[in-house]
């Protein structure tokens, strides 16, 4: 199947990644911790393409997860795939949240949904910062709305 499951229409980012082995636990399925590093790597991807991620060690202005909370809908064990997207909802002051959506490629199910909130930190002086215009912008286009400043 292609990841442009029904479910996963609204999410402008889609990564795909291969189940491995040795992320199963004593119960035989995928652990649940490794959903939230699924999460994470199509929030990273998604940072990266908005032009908010920053280079390591981090330096200047940039992301920081401030909290995630993931609604396991199905287990999933080796073999297999998954197709994780990810997009942003709603742009505060210096917050963006952020859905994702984890669809089993061989099962063709939804398999986890994730809901998390990103601060922008200044790592110089460890304190949020606002949500730039541009990045409002930038982040509007890649969704097809706007996020207006003071919301």
């Amino acid at each position: 199947m292609s990841h442009r499951h029904e479910s996963l229409a609204g999410f402008p980012v889609v990564v795909t990644i291969p189940l491995l082995w040795g992320d199963q636990d004593a119960f035989g399925h995928i652990n649940n911790v490794v959903y939230l590093r699924w999460c994470e790597t199509a929030r990273v991807e998604y940072l990266i393409r908005v032009g908010v991620w920053i280079p390591l060690p981090p330096r200047g202005v940039g992301p920081i997860l401030a909290s995630i909370k993931c609604d396991y809908k199905r287990p999933l064990s080796y073999p297999g795939a998954i197709h994780a997207g990810a997009r942003i909802t709603r742009i505060g002051n210096s917050s963006m949240q952020m859905e994702h959506c984890i669809v089993s490629e061989d099962l063709g199910v939804v398999a986890a949904t994730a809901d998390s909130t990103l601060v922008l930190l200044d790592y110089s002086s460890n304190k949020t910062v606002a949500v730039p215009a541009e990045t409002r912008r930038i982040i509007g286009e890649l969704e097809g709305k706007t996020f207006p400043q003071g919301r």
